[in-house]
């Protein structure tokens, strides 16, 4: 019996009914306590009646009640009165989203934004556990504002079912939570796993938020038939009719994101309304020239609250936003027609390496986000958000219709490129299995038969199919290993060396024959075949100068065609059959910190985009260093700055630069020439440039001056190993002071010689850390030396080194005792913002230890997806 006006319930007095259904009777109330209408339900006495119900309700109410999101309902109150049990919401003014839909579609841009308003809704509850499951326009309100809010949420699974030919369907006495047989929902906005009786999650929601959206854009319902039987077969088997609006197609847009909630199977939908209410809202503000065009369709769809004066300028505007976007290819050979793309990741640092998946939707990538350690994540074109697949300390190699490989325990090679443990992993979940150690990549046949594996194996690379039979060996790094699509041939790239991105694509066949070796590339980044099959296509620079900016298309013959180019650098993943491009774009720098004795924190002295710092003289006022970076073009630039913050200057085209003992001169190699190990005093005033000798030796980095100014130092090779050698700057020809030493000092260890000019340090053959005399005396291993210790400088009283670790986002650093191998941590580098940094480097102190310089790598990538390129 209806409550009677003026009829109180606990601190409520009724003021008027509002209305009715199977989940109670609803009346507007005045809350006498704090002077207020409410909207006030009284619940079936079936509640009442059954304490888990009543339980479970209280739980659900106090669950939604804790939302407090503007899409959701406000619940106040919840009570119990006459035995029966009553809940108080917020009271709303306006009107169900049925009675919209009784008139018709709703405008596009209206319905567009209705369907963000209960995704973020949606989204909200989704996030603290709560399903409302019977999710359709009578539990949609749209307030006088137009603002929605859903309704009923958490209490459909408490509901217990009523017949209805048309609206619900009854299986069994009694209705527990999630109980497997029970169809719970209302027939038309089931989900097909609700139809089955299966447990309903968030997944079913944006089924049932995608009728709706169907039945916005459309006027129609996605599944209505004649009984509730057919219409849950058609949920079951059927996809719904094309959506068209007034007779006219939907944009092509909006048509992608209804049928991803639409997908019979829930992994084949939005996995959370968050993407889904993200790519709602991100329609008008996609970089896609594709999904811009489905803006200006959608905005010209008639809309019955404006004029169509407006759109003019609006369409103009957006295309003009397209324009520009398009403006980003300078060039795409073979056609005028400008392709279309669209960016899919949005955080800060570094992607791996990325594949699409066998369904050519999903895309499947490796990257280390704001600083985090790398990982494995999938995304998708139409969500911009990106899920972690939790594979941490992982790298992507390859993907396959269930399965990926992956390097686990991923040791950075190059820049993203990784050494590890070759693993196969479930793409639906599991643990890994490992199947080989020191892989470098990995790929499957299109058929996912077979597996090509890259390994290093005793100083040499190989190229295995299938695993285990060597087709091809290199001294050289090999990488970005594709197999053909027909199976017949395995592309990979043929790197100079281990440290840099210069290489040639090699194409081999099944037996190991050479059927294709291209000349070097000086920037080599990706490579994929075609979506023909009948062209390797790769990411180069076509130039001489900076990084890979071109994707260039090679058949098997050798002949080469510009595909597609972009400003600045990219990095090519994979290309689909159907021709769709998975590309990232690049930006790689480096940044220059110093420190002196009275500073609070670190001062930066960067300098273009690639500076590596070199030196600091010994009284920390001015460091040395040098730019190979896009700026520098294709040489190195080396120069010398205060550390005061003054503008650097300039002194050429040089590597390599170290200050002499009273900084007049650098030493340094020819940066147009490095491999000819040409040699170099550079004056850091006025002066003449003049070779300081050395035999022309190839050498690698190591630079020094010996304590007096009067000779310098380097590590070189005469064609009988590697040596550390004196020059005479007086003339005279280079000696070696040392017996062969490993050249793996690198470009980030100087200032070998000890201050009294006795010892040099050195590895031996071994990599073990030595002193050698320069007197030709026994050498002396270093105690306490450590395989991961990077040299930087000697004490000034000769008895310690300071030494470094690259811990990629820190390094310490360290005093060592060079008699007793004790250390000391004397400082920790930290770069403030690590987000895409991937390395310390040329850490350089000065021997009082007061002052210090370093560089560090960061590393950042935005993938993205381009289609129309041929």
């Amino acid at each position: 019996m209806p409550l009677p006006i003026g009829s109180k319930i606990g601190p409520y007095e009724i003021v008027a009914p509002i209305g009715a259904g199977g989940m109670g009777e609803v009346y507007r109330a005045r809350d006498a306590r704090l002077g207020r209408e409410v909207a006030l339900k009284v619940l079936p006495e079936s509640f009442s009646r059954d304490a888990e119900r009543l339980r479970r309700f209280e739980q659900e109410a106090r669950a939604v009640a804790a939302l407090n999101h503007p899409n959701i309902l406000a619940i106040h109150d919840i009570g119990e009165s006459g035995g029966a049990p009553f809940l108080v919401s917020e009271l709303l003014e306006g009107h169900s989203l049925r009675k919209e839909l009784d008139s018709g579609p709703v405008p596009t841009r209206r319905a567009v934004d209705y369907g963000t308003q209960l995704a973020n809704g949606l989204a909200a509850a989704h996030d603290k556990g709560i399903v409302h499951r019977d999710l359709k326009p009578e539990n949609v309100f749209v307030c006088a504002d137009g603002r929605i809010k859903i309704l009923d949420f958490g209490l459909a699974k408490l509901a217990k079912p009523a017949m209805s030919a048309e609206e619900r369907v009854t299986q069994g006495a009694s209705m527990q939570e999630t109980t497997p047989g029970i169809v719970l929902g209302t027939v038309g906005y089931m989900s097909p796993e609700q139809v089955r009786g299966e447990p309903a999650d968030a997944r079913s929601d944006i089924f049932a938020l995608g009728t709706i959206l169907y039945e916005m854009f459309s006027g129609q319902r996605a599944f209505r038939r004649d009984t509730s039987a057919e219409t849950m077969t058609a949920i079951l088997k059927e996809d719904p009719p094309e959506i068209t609006t007034a007779g006219k197609p939907i944009a092509p847009a909006l048509e992608r994101i209804v049928r991803r909630c639409l997908e019979k199977k829930p992994l084949q939908r939005f996995q959370s309304a968050r993407d889904l209410a993200f790519n709602l809202e991100g329609l008008s503000g996609s970089t896609s020239t594709t999904a811009v065009s489905d803006v200006v369709a959608a905005i010209e769809t008639k809309d019955d609250e404006k004029s169509h004066s407006w759109l003019i300028p609006a369409a103009g505007l957006l295309l003009l936003l397209a324009g520009g976007a398009a403006g980003w290819v300078l060039h795409r050979g073979g056609s005028n027609a400008v392709p279309s793309f669209q960016q899919l990741t949005f955080d800060r640092g570094l992607v791996y390496s990325a594949r699409f998946g066998a369904d050519g939707r999903t895309i499947y990538y490796s990257a280390s986000w704001n600083g985090q350690p790398i990982q494995i994540y999938s995304t998708d074109p139409e969500s911009p958000e990106s899920r972690p697949l939790n594979l941490v300390n992982s790298s992507l190699f390859a993907v396959t219709g269930s399965q990926m490989a992956i390097s686990q325990g991923c040791q950075d090679r190059f820049i993203g490129a990784c050494q590890g443990t070759l693993a196969t992993v479930p793409i639906a979940g599991g643990a890994p299995r490992p199947l080989a150690e020191d892989a470098l990549d990995a790929e499957w046949t299109a058929d996912g038969s077979e597996m090509a594996v890259i390994r290093q194996m005793n100083g040499k690379y190989h190229l295995e199919l299938p695993r285990g039979t060597v087709l091809y060996e290199s001294g050289n790094w090999l990488s970005y290993m594709r197999i053909s699509p027909n199976g017949k041939y395995i592309a990979f790239a043929d790197m100079v060396s281990v440290d840099g991105d210069a290489g040639g694509v090699v194409v081999v066949d099944r037996a190991g024959k050479v059927i294709l070796r291209t000349p070097i590339f000086v920037s080599f980044e990706g490579l994929a075949w075609s979506a023909s099959g009948d062209e390797v296509w790769v990411g180069v620079t076509t130039t001489h100068a900076g990084w890979a900016d071109t994707i260039v298309g090679i058949s098997l013959s050798g002949k080469q065609r510009e595909v597609y180019r972009v400003p600045g650098m990219l990095r090519l993943h994979d290309v689909t059959r159907d021709g769709r491009v998975l590309f990232s774009r690049e930006s790689w720098r480096t940044g220059t910190l110093f420190r002196g004795p009275h500073d609070a924190k670190d001062r930066d002295l960067s300098w273009l985009d690639y500076p590596v710092g070199r030196d600091i003289s010994a009284d920390g006022s001015m460091v040395a260093f040098d730019d190979w970076g896009a700026a520098a073009g294709s040489s190195s630039l080396a120069y010398v700055r205060k550390t005061d913050g003054s503008p650097a200057v300039k002194l050429g085209p040089w590597w390599l630069p170290v200050l002499s003992p009273d900084g007049q001169w650098v030493f340094a190699v020819n940066g147009t020439s490095v491999a000819n190990g040409e040699l170099y005093l550079v004056p850091v005033g006025a002066g003449e440039t003049r070779s300081a000798g050395g035999n022309k030796l190839l050498q690698t980095a190591a630079l020094g001056w010996m304590p007096d100014g009067k000779s310098v130092y380097f590590l070189g090779n005469l064609g009988d190993g590697w040596h550390v050698w004196l020059q005479d700057l007086a003339g005279g020809a280079a000696r070696s002071i040392t017996p062969p030493v490993s050249p793996k000092q690198g470009y980030s260890e100087t200032h070998l010689v000890s201050p009294d000019a006795k010892l040099v340090f050195a590895r031996d053959t071994n990599d073990k850390a030595m002193l050698y005399p320069l007197d030709g005396g026994e050498a002396r291993a270093i105690p306490g030396w450590q395989p991961e210790d990077i040299w930087i400088t000697w004490s000034a009283d000769g008895k310690s080194a300071y030494i470094f670790h690259d811990e990629k986002k820190f390094a310490p650093v360290y005093r060592l005792d060079l008699q007793t191998g004790k250390r000391e941590l004397v400082n920790t580098i930290i770069v403030a913002d690590p987000a895409g940094v991937t390395s310390i480097q040329a850490v350089r102190v000065t021997p009082d230890g007061k002052s210090y310089v370093y560089s560090y790598s960061r590393e950042q990538s935005d993938l993205f997806v381009v289609e129309g390129v041929h």
